[in-house]
């Protein structure tokens, strides 16, 4: 595989000869290959590298090569029951005599071939720690470590962290490490949190690892799969020169990647794009990303911008009066601003922001957009399964929001199961909910008094066009995209 090449086969007329696959017929490697076949002549086939890739990769699955070394690996040492501190020459010795460097090792390397996006590291009692992977959203029990000290799994992953401190076990803790994984650079972001266990002889403590593999970042706006009006208006709402749009929606509901495939819409040599992350979790070519330390913190950042003639600015999160309202600054002095906000719809942005005390006026005429997402499992293409008429519950999908038309023309599709895929779901896609401001939004907050109606708001984005997040998720359903229990497990009632 690192040769590029493949033996395929000896040849049917001569059996001492062997036909060769190759991604490069000049290599010199092809003779030696032959040989170590016993062939005593060969022929090259030619044959590009993904094919090749492909025809390996079924034959010969990718192997992890740290668990191979577990299986013989003895673990355990003695524990008094009345330690109160942890013996840290008793935590060495069971690392050193163990495998559990490969075994956390194995997991990243797992982690990134199964595309998770999230390793958790939950210790147990009973010395019982268990590894799971977050896979299309959901956490998968990958592996369970016995007779283990929690503290040394703990100390494995600290030891290869960066920024964390092995002997810190009171506090919580965010470092990162970063490993080459199957020829790419893979960023991992540590998360290590204490936790109160059953056994207060043992340090218990919580480890989430998120993985961040620049393979899966989206650059063009096109691959998001904004739906019917939502394009159209999120297109609009970036191609202005001033103005914030703001992504809204709960962790993990794939904000980031919007806004990251938002701003390589508009990067551009001659216009100076700033970002303030905490952290950061992706290199974006092009823009100047900020970089938060103890000597310049968020805040800092933030109003550091002002003076840094910045055309267009990307704020992580507006997570305080005074972020908003640097955000809402920028937007209403020329400058094209993108953040974010932890609500559950588009219209309870408007509300969030009034709270946070920031006058009507400034909210109707700074923001151009605010755009609600969530993220959704969607069918396995090879064995999702058409349901017959007779198998429909026409009466529940016409409360969900169906209509008699809607069920009489589009298939109904659910999930099934098969080796390809995760319990007949694979990968997820977005639904999006898209207030553009139109005048008549502008107009409706403007002349808000002591409170914003966001039923009001809400009713009138639906008709200037927008489709609500249950109206998108009806959408993928009669698409055959995916199911009413993924629709209903993240929407709420129009």
């Amino acid at each position: 595989l690192q040769a590029r090449m493949l033996p395929l086969k000896f040849d049917e007329k001569q059996s001492d000869k062997l036909i060769i696959v190759a991604a490069d017929p000049t290599d010199r490697r092809i003779p030696i290959v032959a040989r170590n076949f016993g062939a005593k002549k060969y022929e090259v086939a030619y044959c590009k590298v993904r094919v090749l890739q492909n025809v390996v990769d079924q034959v010969v699955p990718l192997e992890n090569e740290f668990l191979r070394l577990l299986e013989d690996s003895q673990f355990g040492i003695e524990v008094k029951d009345d330690e109160n501190v942890v013996d840290e020459e008793a935590l060495e010795a069971e690392i050193s005599k163990s495998a559990l460097v490969n075994l956390v090792e194995g997991c990243l390397v797992e982690a990134v071939r199964q595309g998770a996006s999230d390793v958790h590291i939950i210790a147990k009692e009973g010395r019982r720690t268990e590894f799971w992977l977050r896979l299309d959203g959901e956490l998968k029990l990958w592996h369970v470590q016995e007779n283990t000290l929690p503290e040394a799994v703990a100390a494995v992953v600290k030891d290869r962290s960066k920024n964390v401190d092995r002997f810190e076990r009171e506090a919580s803790q965010d470092g990162f490490i970063q490993r080459v994984i199957d020829d790419h650079m893979i960023r991992f972001r540590v998360s290590i949190m204490p936790i109160v266990g059953v056994e207060f002889k043992h340090k218990f403590e919580s480890i989430v690892i998120r993985v961040l593999d620049d393979r899966k970042v989206i650059t063009d706006l096109n691959k998001l799969g904004l739906q019917g009006p939502a394009k159209e208006f999120f297109y609009k709402a970036i191609a202005k020169p001033q103005g914030i749009v703001i992504l809204t929606g709960p962790t993990g509901s794939g904000k980031s990647t919007t806004l990251i495939a938002a701003l390589h819409q508009v990067i551009d040599p001659t216009v100076n794009v700033l970002t303030v992350e905490e952290p950061v979790e992706y290199v974006i070519r092009g823009a100047r990303q900020l970089k938060i330390s103890p000597k310049m913190n968020f805040d800092l950042a933030i109003r550091g911008i002002l003076r840094h003639d910045p055309d267009i600015v990307l704020v992580g999160e507006m997570r305080d009066k005074a972020t908003a309202e640097i955000a809402i600054k920028l937007a209403n002095t020329g400058h094209l601003t993108f953040s974010t906000l932890h609500t559950n719809d588009a219209p309870s942005a408007v509300s969030r922001l009034y709270k946070m005390e920031i006058e009507p006026f400034l909210i109707a005429y700074a923001i151009n957009i605010i755009v609600a997402q969530r993220l959704i499992r969607t069918l396995c293409p090879f064995c999702k399964r058409a349901l017959p008429p007779h198998e429909i519950d026409r009466e529940l999908y016409m409360k969900f929001g169906f209509t008699a038309q809607d069920l009489d023309n589009h298939k109904i599709y659910e999930a099934q199961g098969c080796d390809r895929c995760n319990g007949g779901y694979k990968g997820r896609a977005a639904i999006h909910e898209a207030l553009y401001f139109t005048r008549e939004i502008r107009a409706m907050i403007a002349k808000a008094g002591s409170d914003i109606d966001e039923e009001s708001i809400r009713e009138q984005a639906v008709k200037d066009g927008m489709w609500t997040l249950r109206r998108a998720g009806i959408e993928r359903i009669k698409a055959g995209d995916s199911t009413l229990e993924e629709i209903a497990a993240v929407t709420t009632d129009d």
